[in-house]
């Protein structure tokens, strides 16, 4: 909490972080009163109406075309508006998370089997992802599953609603923190004692080795890869498919062996690059599933965009 932070906040920045807090938990509150199919179908309609009306629609756009260059206009211009559907429900379910567990009936899981060995084995593994669908749902299963592990997340920057989304995830069962940086001290510690940890490797990332994502080169986290290589163990990919409304389908695939070489830093690249196939296959099967909001690729990717349209 702000009180605790060693730099003192400002009664102004404090207030606003509260006001934003309240009105996060009314929001929250009214969805979980009007159910799971509601909560998602309201979500979804908002952001589909608003999305559009933001800047950050031109983000979308654009990374539709970096993604799809091959695909007509207007196919881009319907995928945006999709998208904008997708992000909303995803948002809107974060209230009801607790209701959106294998137990509830609305989750079909393919390849359990490979989770409860990973359970058995006491052995962690790293799991990987990307912002697909409702990625929450990845980690309900993976606690259904009951395989000890860490989710790891971004912390939100307004401390108090932060706490809120802790607890709402706390409710079906996610130990969080939020990571420093590749390789901290928590999730190594946790790998010592056995806990596998999950990654969302499809974030933007601004060091790191430069790979490909749909043609073009991204700065990846090497954390995934860094992590099963130092414990000799493999990475699990899972990924989250919207069915219809608030179901889903969850898949854990193959998993994917760090190549031993004897060259430590090719071996690490070559997981890299392995990760980052392994997402962009599934946001190419299902494009309207994807988090289309964030720039994905370096600004110099962008800005080829413009000069090609000023050709």
């Amino acid at each position: 909490m702000p009180g605790d932070n060693k730099h003192k906040v400002a009664f102004g920045q404090d207030l606003t972080w509260r006001l934003q807090s309240v009105a996060f938990s009314g929001l929250f509150g009214a969805l979980r009163l009007i159910g799971v199919d509601a909560a998602s179908s309201f979500g979804g309609g908002l952001l589909r109406a608003l999305g559009p009306l933001t800047g950050t629609h031109k983000t979308v756009l654009r990374n539709l075309l970096i993604a799809f260059p091959e695909k007509p206009e207007s196919w881009r211009q319907q995928m945006a508006r999709d998208q904008w559907e997708m992000t909303g429900r995803t948002f809107a379910e974060l209230a009801v998370m607790d209701r959106l567990t294998p137990e509830s009936g609305r989750i079909e899981i393919v390849g359990l089997e490979r989770l409860h060995a990973v359970r058995d084995s006491g052995k962690p593994v790293v799991l990987i992802s990307g912002h697909l669908a409702n990625f929450e749902v990845m980690a309900a299963v993976i606690m259904h599953a009951g395989v000890p592990c860490q989710v790891t997340y971004r912390a939100a920057n307004n401390p108090y609603v932060d706490k809120q989304i802790r607890e709402a995830r706390a409710r079906y069962g996610i130990r969080l923190f939020a990571p420093k940086g590749d390789g901290t001290r928590e999730l190594v510690a946790g790998m010592k004692r056995g806990d596998s940890i999950a990654l969302l490797v499809d974030q933007k990332y601004n060091e790191g080795p430069e790979v490909e994502f749909f043609g073009q080169p991204v700065n990846a986290s090497p954390g995934a890869a860094r992590l099963a290589k130092k414990f000799d163990t493999v990475m699990l990919p899972l990924s989250v498919v919207r069915l219809k409304g608030a179901r889903f389908r969850v898949t854990a695939h193959e998993p994917i062996a760090i190549p031993d070489t004897g060259d430590k830093a090719a071996d690490v690249l070559a997981g890299i690059k392995a990760a980052n196939r392994f997402v962009e296959d599934r946001v190419r099967e299902n494009p309207v599933d994807w988090f289309w909001v964030h720039k994905r690729w370096p600004q110099k990717v962008y800005d080829r965009l413009k000069v090609g349209k000023d050709d």
